[in-house]
């Protein structure tokens, strides 16, 4: 590789001046906002939050539900991925499954609690087609259900990676050697996923116990505490510092995730070489997963089906005649046109600059002699931890008093820092299977660095870009969480909107918006998949 020039260095300096600005100082400062009172700095904060039992009842809350539903998605994950890879169902039925169980990704949580309250409801479509009531939907069923299918997708991800890793040649030899089908099913599967497992777990807890979307629709009276913060901090009277004191309370999960997937990292271990093998056909196996996999994924997609179909309807569920006025609505309103297109426009810049800044970080990281590159890596582990809540927050105390307040600017740097770490490891991933020899031989033939980036490895790592690019824009178009305390009624986009149509139960729009994003991040999805498909064919 190349000897470090001092243009890299610099290029380093700006990256690392650009998450201390818009991650480590925000962090500090909601750090020090928590601590502060009128008579300096002391813990009084934090007692004074306690000592209420409305903080603790709603800390208590998350923890049971959230962990609930960490445990029920990382099941539904598993069965998932078991049935794609260690079973021989029919090809094509894998295939669906694995595309349609991340159709929720392309959807804000908001939209799920209205999709849950128009289907599970009491007038709701599965109400109807049941013909009872399967549950009560507001509280801890209506969260439980809601942060399943939320996780569920993300969860299924990473299991799903980690099971191309598994050499499926051990199960089969296991059976040989004589072990019972749960002895085998327990050494060749489960032991080698144990650190995938435990990953699956800690991500969907994370993200049920900070998600505020699910809980703003069908939170109902049971309190959670992103509910919690959300009301202190935007209620009638503000307060920032027992803001700042539930934030800091927030990051304490994301602390326990780190240690719990530290300790499981012991259980990784590796094959020297992953044999192509199938198991052999078992129609009782193949069957019955098969139909489990396909009824996990028809329950979680049925919910959603409403949102199809309500819009179309004079009013869901008493005058189901079809009508267009609801859409048409949506695009006469110049109002609500207007959020979606500040929802692209902050999507797109998004993309834009935070594919740069992961795979500059990334170049950096894999590519470069730098010393210090390995910041590189801290940042993307603080990122990947904190809640996008917090972050919101933290920028918030920060930037309150300054320019950047109200801009779109702050929606774009907010969701760039939150949402770098998957495309910074895409992009470290990508880089680092390529040659490493590419720049050396690059500096013999006079070349500098800079230009055998930009003709050697930057095409070689297209695909990993387009991928980079699909999932900032895909999740800058659904995230609430982190802009819900940022947005101004100039830079407000549909995720925000949303939030605003509930307090005047105006559920139609809510639902055509939400069909504006998925369609959008849809086409995004496909274009890019397109995209991958000629870089692969040529």
């Amino acid at each position: 590789m190349h000897k470090v020039k001092p243009e890299l260095r610099v290029v380093f300096t700006l990256l690392m001046l650009f998450f201390a600005g818009f991650l480590f100082l925000p962090l500090l400062v909601l750090l020090i906002r928590s601590l502060e009172t009128g008579e300096g700095f002391s813990f009084a904060n934090y007692a004074a939050v306690w000592e209420g039992r409305d903080l603790i009842e709603a800390v208590s809350n998350s923890v049971k539900v959230s962990a609930a539903a960490a445990v029920i998605a990382t099941v539904l994950g598993f069965v998932l991925a078991y049935s794609i890879h260690c079973t021989r169902i029919f090809r094509p039925v894998k295939g669906v499954l694995k595309t349609a169980v991340l159709v929720p990704m392309l959807l804000p949580t908001i939209t799920y609690g209205f999709a849950i309250m128009y289907s599970l409801g009491n007038q709701g479509l599965i109400t109807k087609l049941i013909g009872r009531n399967l549950f009560e939907i507001y509280g801890f069923n209506g969260l439980l259900t809601g942060y399943v299918i939320y996780t569920l997708p993300p969860a299924f991800l990473l299991i799903h990676n980690a099971f191309g890793y598994i050499d499926k040649k051990f199960i089969i030899v296991s059976k040989l050697m004589g072990d019972g089908t749960a002895r085998s099913f327990f050494h060749a599967v489960l032991r080698p996923l144990a650190g995938a497992l435990g990953g699956a777990f800690v991500l969907a807890f994370i993200l049920s116990f900070t998600d505020f979307g699910i809980p703003a629709s069908v939170g109902g009276t049971y309190p959670v505490i992103a509910a919690q913060l959300y009301q202190v901090m935007l209620g009638s009277i503000p307060d920032f510092n027992q803001g700042a004191v539930i934030a800091v309370v927030m990051l304490v999960p994301a602390a326990f995730g780190i240690w719990l997937l530290r300790y499981l990292d012991k259980f990784n271990f590796h094959y020297d070489k992953i044999s192509a093998i199938e198991l052999p056909k078992h129609r009782v196996r193949d069957t019955g997963l098969g139909v489990l996999s396909s009824v996990i994924v028809t329950g979680m997609l049925s919910v959603f089906a409403v949102m199809f179909a309500a819009p179309f309807m004079n009013g869901f569920p008493y005058d189901t005649a079809f009508t267009l006025k609801h859409v048409n609505g949506v695009f006469a309103s110049g109002d609500l046109t207007g959020v979606y297109k500040n929802s692209l426009w902050v999507a797109l810049l998004t993309s834009l600059l935070g594919t740069l800044a992961a795979y500059g970080a990334a170049l950096l990281n894999v590519r470069t002699k730098l010393k210090a590159k390995g910041a590189t890596d801290v940042v993307s582990m603080i990122t990947n931890t904190v809640p996008g809540m917090v972050l919101g927050i933290a920028y918030l105390l920060l930037f309150n008093g300054s320019s950047l307040k109200g801009t779109f600017a702050i929606l774009v740097l907010c969701n760039i820092v939150h949402l770098f770490t998957t495309p910074y490891l895409m992009a470290k991933n990508a880089l680092s299977k390529m040659n490493p020899s590419w720049e050396t031989t690059g500096e013999l033939l006079g070349d500098s660095w800079f230009k055998t980036v930009y003709r050697v490895v930057l095409p070689n790592s297209a695909s990993a870009i387009i991928e980079m690019f699909a999932y900032y824009f895909v999740n800058s178009m659904v995230t609430i969480s982190g802009i819900i305390f940022l947005v101004s009624a100039q830079t407000s986009v549909v995720a925000s909107k949303i939030k605003e149509l509930q307090h005047f139960a105006k559920f139609n729009e809510i639902f055509v918006l939400s069909l504006l994003i998925f369609f959008t991040n849809l086409l995004i999805k496909a274009a890019c998949d397109w995209m991958q498909r000629r870089r692969a064919v040529r």
